[in-house]
């Protein structure tokens, strides 16, 4: 007889579910609030400076050791936690050992070696020497003694960079100089804990390992290696070519890869039971750094380290770090914070002076370096805590060592601060214009486009900026691309935290078209003429911010801009770039060097070339700053065979009685008028022996009494110039100009530009407006690119 069995749910089974998912909704929501509170705190500590691992560590220490937290905070999630933070960890030490050029062990930087070692050795003695007499360990043990000594002495590469980066001296010579001489110092320690590791195994109380261990070590490791620079490389090569820039990776070319990676950098921990991290560290320092799958895999997981990791790992920190076990009353405690603390900063500031002396380095530098050399990071925090839970060390002893982590970060600010003071002082001021350029020097020029519509008249700027093949000319064609909600969508992030590539094939066709006219010029007519592309894809409200930060970064000359309007055939312009009028005037307003506006109105309807002469162009002088700078380019326009260049000086006649006359003869006996003058005159007489007396170019002069006759004048040569090149001249109260500003159209252009763009002045004449890049106090900034050393 057939009976149904209906089972019984136990309610025990079911309200065990609930709970299950109740914890894990309430340790996703404190994931959550811990990664909104690091955000908030990162912002609130911004104006003093403070490396964003401060904010971390705090929110971290705070919310895990709340009691409400700690108590409810199951031993599952704190398990895994610590996965979590292991394998970070993991990838931590894989991209640090990727991102060092293997190189470096061919071609030794002395400079930075002798600094490295110097401040390691000492270091490391100074612990070696004081450490046993603080009693961390359980058991006094000379091999851990050992180990703690590496902790102490090595450096946190990865940290240094972020917090050199973000206080924006990287680029300096003393910020190049600390990151590869960190880079040095983190690949010897971790070299010497891995041949620690091999000889003895920490997981045995530091006893040496029997020889067949070693040997197995040994081998699988040189396997390792040789697949990781041998294969590893083959692999990539092939997937890089199989995957163009521009283009998303193939999901299953990218499987196989990472695939491959995890198989080699595991074969000897599986094999021979070496320790992971170590094992990644190896593997990822033969393997290719460059190329698109590294850059790849490095972008993607320093940017989930900055999003996710590190704010986890130390909310996890926070949790092994018990404060109710910290022996606050013990003298020893505050001794072991107090020496180790002096054993990091003594060795390494000794050690970077003793250096430095040798180098013929500054001692103020010397020091400098000594204290940033001293940064410990997550990698010495995490082998501190490792040290706890192998029950070699106390509780205690692992917070002691927590603490003294954080202390080697929190004055590094200050540290930079004080660089960038003292570089201040010796830096001269620097003026980044045509003007003050030497004539040896290659100019550097960023040149904005639009779109194809600027193509030809680029071409021909470029052509009659060079003058002579030597120097060269370095010129930046930038495309000025909208980021819009449709253009978003197209958006894909590349290799790199903040670098992002477009799949838009409107925009990737428009790009290829104008690199190929650009390139064809380069290599069929121009010498002389080196050319990069770049592309600034953002919001127009703050376009003006990525072209003047490039331009700062590139340490241009000269900006050029193109009008916000178009002509059209039949003369009248159109109105389809409109918007980049508000990006323009912010340039103008922002920028790091001199910025030119390029009205088209014929210039890119031709193709100029040396052969033959095919441009008239003019530059009309008046006074100031601007029209100096003017002159300057025209200087170049001048050394152009294919251009006749006309100098036409506008003088004030003061020979007159009329109003404009007495008042500019009474503001010519001011000291700011006649240095203004002065400057004038002697900037003008320099061209004029150069270029006008040589019969190369040239020269007229226009007396004129007020800005009516100056309006006039400007109307009579309507027709007989191809280009006219003329300074903006918003900074200048000349009576020439006197009150042409009321009526401005654009005055964004300045008053001469205004009446020369006008739609009622020759639909023929393309202008050049300059201005000149002026410093905003005597040194109110400094190049990121400043020596100090």
């Amino acid at each position: 007889m057939d009976t149904d069995e209906n089972p019984v749910k136990d309610p025990r089974c079911s309200q065990f579910t609930v709970m299950k998912v109740a914890n894990i909704a309430v340790n996703m929501l404190i994931f959550i609030v811990t990664l909104a509170l690091c955000n908030v705190l990162h912002m609130l500590l911004r104006p003093y400076s403070q490396p964003r691992i401060i904010s971390e560590a705090i929110v971290g220490f705070f919310l895990s050791n709340l009691p409400i937290l700690r108590n409810n905070f199951n031993e599952d999630a704190n398990m895994a936690l610590g996965y979590v933070a292991e394998f970070g960890m993991i990838l931590h030490m894989f991209v640090m050992g990727l991102e060092i050029d293997p190189a470096i062990f061919t071609r030794l930087p002395i400079r930075e070696v002798k600094v490295a070692c110097t401040g390691l050795l000492l270091t490391f003695l100074l612990a070696v020497f004081v450490t046993p007499m603080l009693q961390l360990s359980y058991e006094p043990n000379f091999e851990f003694d050992v180990f703690i000594s590496l902790i102490l002495a090595g450096t946190a590469s990865p940290l240094l960079t972020r917090i050199i980066n973000d206080l924006k001296i990287g680029k300096s010579d003393i910020g190049r100089f600390l990151i590869l001489t960190a880079v040095i110092s983190d690949l010897i320690s971790i070299l010497v804990f891995t041949i620690g590791y091999i000889i003895f195994d920490p997981l045995d109380g530091f006893a040496i390992r029997n020889i067949n261990e070693v040997l197995l070590m040994l081998g699988v490791l040189i396997v390792q290696t040789i697949l990781a620079a041998k294969c590893i490389p083959l692999l990539m090569r092939w997937v890089d070519s199989q995957n163009p820039q521009g283009k998303l990776m193939k999901g299953s070319h990218l499987i196989v890869s990472i695939a491959s990676l995890v198989l080699v950098c595991s074969f000897s921990p599986l094999i021979a039971h070496f320790n992971m991290m170590l094992s990644v560290f190896l593997a990822g320092i033969v393997m290719p750094r460059d190329g698109r799958l590294s850059k790849l895999l490095a972008g993607k997981v320093k940017y989930f380290f900055g999003l996710l990791f590190f704010p986890v790992f130390m909310f996890w920190v926070g949790f092994e770090v018990d404060f109710s076990e910290f022996e606050v009353r013990n003298l020893l405690t505050w001794a072991s914070i107090f020496f180790l603390f002096a054993i990091i900063l003594v060795g390494k500031i000794l050690g970077c002076l003793i250096s430095g002396a040798m180098l013929g380095f500054h001692w103020q530098d010397s020091v400098a370096a000594g204290l940033l050399l001293s940064i410990k990071g997550h990698f010495h925090i995490f082998m501190a805590l490792l040290a706890k839970q192998r029950d070699i060390i106390s509780p205690s002893s692992s917070i002691v060592m927590v603490l003294v982590c954080f202390l080697t970060f929190i004055y590094a600010p200050v540290v930079v601060k004080n660089i960038i003071k003292r570089a201040r002082k010796r830096s001269p001021t620097q003026r980044m214009a045509l003007q003050w350029l030497n004539p040896s020097n290659e100019l550097k020029i960023i040149m904005c486009l639009h779109g194809p519509e600027n193509v030809q008249s680029a071409i021909n700027f470029m052509e009659i900026t060079q003058g002579t093949t030597e120097p060269r000319m370095m010129v930046y064609v930038n495309d000025m691309i909208e980021l819009t909600d449709a253009t978003t969508s197209t958006v894909a992030r590349g290799e790199g935290m903040d670098a992002m590539s477009i799949t838009d094939e409107g925009i990737l066709e428009m790009r290829e078209s104008i690199t190929n006219t650009i390139q064809a010029y380069v290599n069929d007519q121009s010498e002389g003429i080196d050319v990069r592309r770049l592309l600034t894809l953002c919001p127009l409200a703050t376009m003006h911010q990525d072209i003047c930060t490039v331009a700062e970064d590139l340490l241009v000359s000269l900006i050029i801009l193109p009008f916000h309007k178009n002509q059209q055939p039949d003369g009248k312009f159109n109105t389809n770039h409109l918007a980049f009028r508000s990006v323009n005037r912010k340039v103008l307003r922002h920028a790091p060097c001199s910025v030119a506006v390029l009205v088209d109105r014929g210039l890119g309807s031709t193709q100029l070339s040396r052969e033959t002469q095919c441009i008239s162009a003019a530059i009309i002088f008046i006074a100031g700053n601007d029209d100096r700078e003017a002159l300057a380019y025209a200087g170049r326009v001048a050394r152009h065979p294919g251009v006749k260049l006309t100098v036409i000086r506008f003088l004030l006649d003061t020979n007159g009685n009329n109003v404009s006359s007495r008042i500019t003869r009474a503001r010519a006996s001011t000291t700011e008028f006649e240095e203004e003058m002065k400057q004038d005159d002697e900037y003008f007489t320099e061209f004029y022996e150069r270029h006008v007396a040589g019969g190369n170019v040239a020269y007229m002069e226009k007396y004129l009494s007020n800005s009516g006759e100056t309006y006039s004048t400007i109307k009579s040569l309507e027709g007989d110039y191809n280009l006219f090149i003329v300074g903006r001249g918003g900074r200048v109260n000349s009576t020439l100009t006197a009150g042409m500003n009321d009526w401005e159209a654009c005055p964004e252009l300045g008053p001469i530009g205004d009446i020369l763009s006008a739609s009622d002045f020759s639909a023929t004449a393309s202008v050049l407006i300059i201005q000149q890049h002026k410093l905003r106090g005597k040194l109110q900034g400094l190049h990121e690119e400043f020596s100090i050393m």
